[in-house]
């Protein structure tokens, strides 16, 4: 069976037999391609976003844990996968006709900046056959997935934030893991260090969050919108609504959920990444590209979207700059 069908059948199965499952959820169409995204609604509330003192594993940079209020939004059931990616790099669909309705965001696709084609296996031997999630792309390569996205289909699509990525990945529990404080259990939710043979996985392949989401953590980690801060928990309130540390620098990004090659507490909900230049170490280009890593073949992305719509003037925190 194809493997887009499957996605697709799994999404649907998942709605007829989940109480968790919203009747917002949605499956998001790509004019021109076969591809589809499903979405998942996640609903708004409050929660202890870090990790306790006492929590086995636990950084410092994971405190102090403090309450966070966050609107709801959707987010794709699954890691962005290659033939997804290809269609934003590729740019074959771009002239075909959209079909949308009542659009949130008009945007000039031809406006947008394609992303270079690599010029080696950015997947370094892991494949990008369908359902792989893909690896190695830069944080401003997703962020302009995002924007591409948002121009072919009229919604408003970004990275999420380190607190809405945290939350939707709790599903509304306060453990270190969503299924509680045992590691054991792990194998049944993810792949990573112990169980992946050194290779990313079709996504979708482990059982899902309660919410519904599949490989929150392992696989691999993925971009926030973010910059990573250290001490940012330090200077929050006692209820913080709907945090976001807007990137001003290139490093460090923050990066959630552990990935294949990480061990178990690197997959905690309250575990955070830092991205870093070693990260390009291998590239010969100069300057190295905006576009592709080729040392984090760990790291790919999935995406979010929310219902109030930032100005125009504000759009260009959430996707950067346009690359000349």
């Amino acid at each position: 069976m194809n493997f887009k069908l499957l996605l697709f059948l799994s999404f649907v199965t998942t709605n007829l037999f989940s109480q968790e499952r919203s009747p917002k959820d949605y499956v998001q169409k790509i004019d021109g391609s076969e591809y589809v995204i499903p979405m998942v609604w996640i609903p708004k509330g409050k929660f202890k976003m870090g990790s306790p003192a006492d929590e086995n594993k636990r950084r410092e940079d994971e405190g102090p844990v403090h309450t966070v209020e966050i609107a709801g939004f959707w987010m794709s059931q699954y890691e962005i996968t290659w033939e997804l990616y290809k269609l934003f790099l590729n740019r074959e669909i771009d002239t075909v006709s959209k079909n949308i309705e009542k659009p949130d965001i008009e945007i000039e696709i031809d406006a947008i900046s394609g992303a270079t084609i690599p010029y080696v296996d950015m997947s370094l031997g892991m494949g990008t056959d369908e359902g792989k999630p893909v690896v190695n792309i830069t944080h401003h390569a997703a962020s302009k997935f995002c924007k591409w996205l948002s121009a072919k289909t009229g919604h408003f699509y970004r990275l999420p934030t380190e607190a809405e990525w945290e939350y939707a990945a709790r599903a509304g529990t306060n453990t270190a893991y969503y299924f509680g404080d045992n590691n054991k259990e792990l194998d049944k939710y993810a792949w990573y260090y112990a169980n992946s043979n050194g290779t990313y996985h079709r996504v979708g392949q482990k059982e899902p969050n309660p919410w519904g989401l599949y490989d929150m953590y392992g696989n691999v980690a993925e971009w926030t919108l973010d910059q990573y801060l250290p001490k940012a928990y330090q200077n929050r309130n006692s209820i913080t609504k709907n945090p976001i540390e807007f990137p001003i620098e290139e490093y460090p990004r923050s990066v959630r959920g552990g990935s294949y090659l990480d061990d178990n507490q690197d997959l905690r909900s309250a575990s955070r990444m830092a991205s870093t230049e070693n990260w390009k170490m291998r590239d010969p280009q100069f300057p190295k590209s905006k576009w592709w890593n080729t040392d984090a073949p760990f790291v790919g992305f999935r995406i979010v979207r929310i219902e109030d719509i930032p100005s125009k003037n504000e759009l260009e925190k959430y996707w950067g700059e346009e690359t000349p």
